[in-house]
Order: structure tokens, then C-alpha cells, then sequence
């Protein structure tokens, strides 16, 4: 018997179960190898050169254009080298299919996350709407149904009036969130909307929020609340795009904070009576006009906030929750008073300050890369250029607000297009205002980055075949 968290950190260090971390890039849960012996990462994209000891990228990689997470991780899971890699043990994703369970049962992997089939049903935003209902998590006013025309989305909307929200069931919530106000916004978006079930909202002045948690056998442990970057055109594309995240002491009053916390506890004790069990991630809308917080999405997965949870306060305190996670799946026996630890995490989980920006391609262009900035440890100059001070394993060991980490994601030789994730910053200083500004840090950063970047522009007929848009980190 294990017996509270301590225990637990013991055992992880002594750990001989292989656990593998199977995604494009290694970054939702980079640094957990720090915690956990026998974990390692199972990587499409070489974001280290091969220099980081745990991150496993098969030499041979013929182009292929994917379409999903899961093609790629499909792709992986069939490909030699890796099987010749793997060996036994418990296997980790963001993202993956039935296809994925068949590989992993095939190689003798156990998939320590829940059914692709309840995670799918879980992440419809109809779905969270209606169990976050049951479980006393309010959502934006909104009302559920079916439009085919601009005039039946204003039946639908009764009430909600003339400026509107509209969300389709599956999808990263940038591309499938859509802004209505008027038949030319319809027009614009009618095709993604026909025949598609909708949730139909309010538009509130809102700032957005997130928080994880894992849902264990003695009850849901949630983690620090965080500020998320939403929509600006100078990380993303995408109007509703999410680009990053900042956790500082007052993300949120104290009193909305202790109320996401509780929010986020309910809801966890709900899905738990789906069967659901490990990691979640909740988004919420803080209505900055009558303070309420409102439900806005569930992410049932490990997710692009994993990476600041894990590097938080509240995880060097007790251990990242990541870590009560596996011992569901690894069925170890243990005890842990929830309650105590929640209390735990709730004083400490933003003691500190740490923020991520996510960099995609904003610009229309397809280019061949023939230069990008490496992963490891970077230094903002006082004339706003960057200088690459040594290469690094992860964000770990940043101390100073003049220093980041980047990990590349797009290197020379391959394509950078619209909406493609280039790298990702993370950093100890905040990105965004109280206002839902980017910092003047926030901007150095990204022109600096941006400037490491050279490509040679595709001919229109090259264009045709470039790479789909696969990698987004949290959807």
C-alpha cells in the first residue's frame, strides 16, 4: 500500500514499467522523464537533433501527408523501428482512434487513458453542455438544435438575441467556433453549420480560463487555474484560436479561482459516473460584465495546458498530476486524501509565473524552410533580437524573465503553411495584459522567433500537395 503522494513520488522514482509517450512532438508532457524512470517519447518530428536521451524519432520518414494526430501516431505504431523500440508497457496520447487500439493490442501496449469510443462521446460540446447541466456547471446561455438558414438560427436563438456564438459538436474550438451577427456571417460560414447539431450562445465580453485535473478512484485532484491567448492574429489564424497560456497568482479573483476549482471538481465526480477516469481539462468564460464563469469546453485528455500543470507550484509540492494518472492505470494500491491535496494545490498552484505562447504559420504563403530557430534555451535582447544560448531537454531549468524555451516543431527541409504549428515559447513571465493584451514581452518574443525563420516560396503547382494541418496541441 502506497500511501499518499510521497509514497507515490518514491515509486515512480524506482518505476520499471516502460511508459511511452506517443505523439508528433514530445512537448505535451516533456519533463515528466524528470519524475517517472522508464518513461520516454515516441516523436514524428525531431524536435532535439537527437540530443535528448528519452525521445525516441525513426531515422526513416518518407513524406506523407497526414490529417490527423492520429494518422501520425497510427503511423508510428506501424512503423519498424518503432517496433523494434517498444517493449511492453503502458502507451500515452493526446490523440488516437480505434485503429490505435488495434496497433497497441497488436505490439502488447496497454493504453493508459480511457475508450476512444467514451473519450468521442465525451468531447462533444453538446455533450459537455448537457452533463456539465447535471452536474451544476452552468454554460453561456445557449440553446441546442438544428439551422439551415439564417432565419432558423434566429428561432433557435430565442432569446440569446442578434449577436451570437455558434459551435459544432467535434474540433479544435478555433476552427469550430463561429461569430454570427447578421445573414453575411451566416453566408459566410453556412456550409461547416447545415445539418450539423449546434450550440447556439450569447456572445458575453469574456475573458477565457482553464484548469486540469485527474479524475482517481478516491476522487477528482484538480489543478492550477490559468489565463488562456485566444485568437491573436500574431500566433494564430484562427479568431477563436487557442495560442497559449499564463499562470500568475491572480489569473482569476480569489473567489472565481476557488469557484473554477469547485466547478472543475463536479464536473470530474460526473464523468467519473460515465466511467471516465484520468486526466481532464476544462476551459471556462469569465463573463467580465456580471463576473459569473461559465462552462466552455471539456478536453477528456491529456491536453496543451498538460505541459504548464506539470511545471507549476503545486506539482514540485507534491508531483505533477500526470502522475495520479498512471497509478490509475498502472493499478498500483495506494490511498490519498483528496481533499487535502486539492487544499494543497489550491494555496500553491500559482505560487509562480509561467506562460506558453503556441506559434503557428499566420502568413498565406508555403514555403520551404531553409532555416528555424533550434530547440533549447534562448535569450531576449534589450534591442528586441533573440540569441540562442545552448540547447536544453526542457523548460525545467528556466529562472531568468530574459530566457525561453523553445521546442521546434518545423525544422529546415520541411513546409511551414497556413495554420501549421511552427514551435512553441515557454517562458517565466506573463504573455497577456489584464485586458487581454499581449505583453510588449509577449510581441518581442514572437517578432524574435519569427525572425530565425527563412524559407523559398512554392511554385503554385508545388502548392498542391502541401501538408495538411495535423498537429494542432490541443483541440
Amino acid at each position: 500500500m502506497l500511501r499518499g503522494t510521497s509514497d507515490l513520488r518514491g515509486y515512480f522514482r524506482t518505476n520499471r514499467t516502460p511508459i511511452y509517450f506517443i505523439s508528433p512532438t514530445a512537448f505535451n508532457l516533456l519533463g515528466i522523464d524528470r519524475w517517472v524512470r522508464g518513461f520516454s517519447y515516441v516523436n514524428y518530428f525531431d524536435s532535439f537533433a537527437g540530443a535528448h536521451p528519452q525521445v525516441f524519432v525513426p531515422q526513416e520518414r518518407p513524406y506523407r501527408e497526414f490529417t490527423s494526430i492520429e494518422d501520425i501516431n497510427n503511423y508510428l505504431l506501424s512503423h519498424k523501428e518503432v517496433l523494434d523500440h517498444v517493449a511492453g508497457g503502458l502507451a500515452l496520447f493526446v490523440f488516437f482512434d480505434e485503429e490505435t487500439e488495434k496497433l497497441c493490442e497488436e505490439i502488447g501496449l496497454k493504453i493508459a487513458l480511457p475508450s476512444a469510443e467514451l473519450r468521442h462521446r465525451l468531447d462533444s460540446k453538446i455533450v459537455t453542455t448537457q452533463l456539465g447541466n447535471e452536474a451544476g456547471v452552468p454554460s453561456v446561455p445557449n440553446r441546442l438544435g438544428r439551422a439551415s438558414n439564417y432565419d432558423e438560427l434566429l428561432t433557435l436563438a430565442d432569446g440569446l438575441g442578434d449577436d451570437l456564438v455558434v459551435q459544432t459538436p467535434y474540433g479544435d474550438s478555433g476552427k469550430t467556433t463561429f461569430f454570427i451577427k447578421g445573414q453575411r456571417d451566416w453566408d459566410a460560414h453556412a456550409e461547416d453549420l447545415v445539418d450539423e447539431e449546434l450550440k447556439v450562445m450569447k456572445r458575453i465580453n469574456c475573458r477565457a480560463a482553464a484548469v486540469e485535473a485527474v479524475i482517481t478512484r478516491h476522487g477528482t485532484v484538480v489543478g492550477p487555474v490559468m489565463r488562456d491567448l485566444t485568437g491573436y492574429p500574431e500566433l494564430t489564424p484562427y479568431r477563436g484560436g487557442w495560442c497559449g497560456n499564463d499562470i500568475y497568482d491572480d489569473a482569476l479573483a480569489p473567489e472565481q479561482r476557488d469557484r473554477a476549482r469547485v466547478l472543475t471538481e463536479q464536473l470530474g465526480d460526473r464523468l467519473a459516473a460515465e466511467g471516465y477516469r484520468g486526466f481532464f481539462e476544462v476551459d471556462y468564460l469569465l463573463d467580465v460584465d456580471t463576473g459569473e464563469l461559465y462552462l466552455g469546453e471539456l478536453n477528456p485528455r491529456l491536453s496543451g495546458v498538460t505541459s504548464m500543470t506539470s511545471v507549476s507550484a503545486g506539482a514540485y509540492a507534491d508531483m505533477p498530476l500526470v502522475l495520479l494518472h498512471l497509478a490509475e492505470y498502472l493499478d498500483l494500491d495506494y490511498e490519498l486524501d483528496v481533499a487535502e491535496l486539492n487544499a494543497r494545490w489550491a494555496r500553491s498552484a500559482a505560487a509562480d509565473e509561467w506562460s506558453q505562447l503556441i506559434i503557428k504559420e499566420t502568413r498565406a504563403d508555403v514555403e520551404l524552410l531553409t532555416a528555424a530557430p533550434q530547440t533549447g534555451i534562448w535569450r531576449l535582447n534589450e534591442d528586441g533580437s533573440a540569441t540562442f544560448r545552448g540547447r536544453g531537454n526542457d523548460w525545467h531549468a528556466i529562472h531568468e524573465e530574459a530566457e525561453a524555451f523553445y521546442l521546434q516543431v518545423l525544422g529546415e527541409g520541411e513546409y511551414r503553411y497556413p495554420g501549421a504549428d511552427l514551435g512553441l515559447l515557454v517562458a517565466r513571465s506573463r504573455m497577456q495584459t489584464d485586458d487581454n493584451e499581449l505583453t510588449p514581452k509577449a510581441r518581442q518574443w514572437i517578432e524574435a522567433i519569427r525572425a530565425q525563420f527563412e524559407g523559398i516560396p512554392l511554385a503554385p503547382a508545388a502548392v498542391v500537395d502541401r501538408p495538411h494541418d495535423a498537429l494542432a496541441f490541443k483541440a
